[in-house]
C-alpha cells in the first residue's frame, strides 16, 4: 500500500476539506490580575461559529492579546459544533425552551418573511446556524455566556418529524397532522 508524502492516515485530509465556517464575535471581556508590580491585563472572547446550513457551535478563549483569545475561542467552537435539523432550511420544526443556570430562552417557529427576531447573543447563534425566520425571547440572565448556552440547549432538543417517525417506527405522514383533509370535512358538513 503506497502512501503519498505528508499523509498520516486519512483523517487529517478530512479535517482540511471541511467547509469554511462563518464566525461571529459575541463578547470580549478585559480581565485583570493584580500582581506585585501592578496589574496584568488579559482578554476573554466569546465566539459563535457555524456553516449557515444547520451546524453551530460556540467557544470561549482567554489570552494576553485579543486576536489570540479570538483564535482560541474559534478553535474551541469548531470542536463543539452541533447539527440542528431545520424546516425548509429556514426555521425550526417546533417551539422549544432552553435553560442554563439563570438563563432561559424561548424559541418559536415563524412563517416565511418574519426574519430573525432575537436579541444579541441569540441572534448570532441563529445567523450562524442559517435560520432565517424565528421569534425568540430571553428570560432571566442577560449574561451572553448563559444566553448562548441556553440557546444551544434548546436547539439540542430540536427533533425533525423524520427523526420522530424513525424512533417510533412509523412513517412521516403518520406523525404530521393532515392539512388537506380538514377543509374537505368542513365542506362536507356544510
Amino acid at each position: 500500500m503506497a502512501r503519498e508524502p505528508n499523509q498520516r492516515g486519512g483523517r487529517r485530509n478530512q479535517r482540511d476539506e471541511t467547509p469554511e465556517f462563518a464566525d461571529r464575535l459575541v463578547a470580549i471581556n478585559r480581565v485583570s490580575k493584580t500582581v506585585k508590580g501592578g496589574k496584568r491585563f488579559g482578554f476573554a472572547a466569546l465566539v459563535v461559529v457555524g456553516d449557515q446550513k444547520g451546524r453551530v457551535g460556540f467557544g470561549k478563549g482567554k489570552a494576553k492579546e485579543v486576536p489570540e483569545a479570538i483564535r482560541k475561542a474559534t478553535e474551541q467552537a469548531k470542536r463543539q459544533m452541533i447539527r440542528v435539523q431545520l424546516r425548509e432550511g429556514r426555521t425550526l420544526h417546533h417551539d422549544m425552551e432552553g435553560r442554563h443556570g439563570a438563563g432561559k430562552v424561548v424559541m418559536r417557529t415563524a412563517p416565511e418573511g418574519t426574519g430573525i427576531i432575537a436579541g444579541g447573543p441569540m441572534r448570532a447563534v441563529f445567523e450562524m446556524l442559517g435560520v432565517k425566520d424565528v421569534v425568540s425571547k430571553s428570560i432571566g440572565s442577560q449574561n451572553p455566556y448563559n444566553m448562548i448556552r441556553a440557546t444551544i440547549d434548546g436547539l439540542r432538543k430540536e427533533s425533525s418529524p423524520r427523526a420522530v417517525a424513525q424512533r417510533r417506527g412509523k412513517k412521516v405522514s403518520d406523525i404530521l397532522p393532515k392539512r388537506d383533509e380538514a377543509p374537505v370535512a368542513e365542506a362536507a358538513e356544510a
